[in-house]
């Protein structure tokens, strides 16, 4: 099915309904029918390319939080609706998962969306319900607002999805247009759809956080804690493409896909403890970047060059645990007073302490994209799944360890 929606009191014009036909591969023979059926639809309703106007559409949603027995195949989804200008309708292609799909799906972070969602506390506890999970897509504009100027019905594009929205999970997604990109020629949407979310992460912690630019990583030595998995495979490749030394930590098992990617140095940690095979290394580093935590954070900041302006960063933070346990309010104040003490437990050693977070960026992406198309970054796609099996993609993403990233194929691109 493709539908497209109307904006409320505006009605379609036959000029912008003929092209959503021909896009939607409606034969002439049936112009007419779809006409007079729709032009009966409520203007509130949704044009469809069906016999019967709808607003619904397939999606795998969730109505309460648990484990993988809450996932749901759902015929009769909310479709998507544009409510603001600036706003853009996907069609999706393909799915990629994240460690924060799975969180999310126990309830991780529920506090901390929800007032995201709705920051004046108007809606019920619960309204976030059905929740369609999901942060990357691929896949091709079908509606966009009245002031977007940059993409156009049918422009392929690529787009990271903020945790508080709904997901790509589904037929359709709607979303800003400035977290949406042109999706690289050179990529397939499978292989599109397994970067943007762990590339927005790198970005944000690197250069936002980091400051690093591809006209400063040349003289720097960078090591990634946990270089095999979706972010850490993105992080190599985006590093090495900027000229950076590169060292990363992984299982024996990933040492040959981190290698191939560029690693300079690939340290094994189930060979011996991290700490002790990095000190014998010989060199201090520029930046790191932990996406492991725990017991990391303790020592990992000690291989930092002292007095140099070298930064530990980690994507590993509390914040959305101590909202979830202590409320936002409450856990905010926590979140605030931990890390001022770490900060300046870090600057009297003479390094910086910093947290990473995602933040969803089309800019971004317009930059990774143009590094996609010169060959330097690839998709690491470790496993495809077909749209009905995602409580199985969800199985995988449990079982940790990843090589790379896991997509779901939602429909044929």
């Amino acid at each position: 099915m493709h539908a497209f929606p109307l904006y409320p009191k505006k009605m379609c014009s036959i000029g912008h309904f003929a092209k959503a036909m021909v896009f939607s591969g409606v034969r002439k023979g049936q112009f007419a029918r779809q006409m007079k059926a729709c032009w009966r639809c409520s203007h509130t309703r949704l044009f469809s390319a069906t016999r019967v106007c709808s607003s619904t559409m397939p999606a795998w949603v969730i109505e309460k939080y648990g484990s993988n027995e809450v996932l749901r195949f759902s015929k009769d989804a909310p479709f998507p609706v544009i409510n603001y200008p600036n706003e853009v309708i996907v069609k999706v292609f393909a799915a990629g998962l994240n460690p924060i799909d799975v969180s999310m799906r126990g309830g991780h972070g529920a506090a901390t969306f929800s007032m995201q969602r709705d920051p004046l506390n108007v809606l019920q506890s619960g309204s976030e319900f059905p929740l369609i999970l999901g942060r990357e897509v691929s896949g091709t504009i079908m509606e966009c607002g009245l002031d977007v100027k940059y993409f156009r019905e049918g422009d392929e594009v690529w787009a990271a999805i903020p945790p508080w929205k709904q997901g790509s999970l589904a037929e359709f997604v709607v979303l800003s247009a400035n977290e949406v990109s042109h999706k690289p020629k050179s990529m397939t949407h499978t292989e599109a759809a397994g970067i943007p979310y762990v590339a927005t992460t790198v970005w944000s912690a690197l250069v936002n956080t980091g400051g690093l630019t591809k006209d400063n990583c040349a003289t720097k030595r960078i090591l990634l804690l946990g270089g095999s998995g979706g972010v850490g495979t993105f992080a190599i490749q985006l590093l090495k493409a900027w000229g950076a030394h590169v060292t990363v930590t992984c299982s024996h098992d990933a040492q040959q896909l981190v290698g191939a990617l560029g690693a300079d140095c690939v340290v094994d940690y189930t060979a011996g403890p991290v700490k002790d095979q990095l000190e014998a290394l010989g060199w201090k580093f520029d930046l790191i970047l932990d996406t492991i935590g725990g017991q990391t954070e303790h020592w990992a900041p000690g291989l930092l060059k002292p007095w140099s302006g070298s930064t530990y960063i980690t994507l590993v933070t509390p914040f959305v645990h101590n909202a979830d346990v202590l409320g936002v309010a409450d856990g905010m104040v926590k979140t605030a007073a931990l890390w001022t003490s770490r900060v300046f437990k870090h600057i009297a050693k003479g390094v910086n302490y910093r947290w990473g977070f995602f933040a969803a960026s089309g800019p971004a992406l317009d930059e990774i994209g143009a590094l996609v198309q010169a060959g330097q970054i690839q998709a690491v796609v470790e496993e495809t799944f077909s749209f009905p099996r995602v409580p199985e993609a969800f199985q995988r993403m449990e079982k940790g360890h990843a090589r790379g990233k896991t997509v779901v194929q939602i429909s044929q691109g």
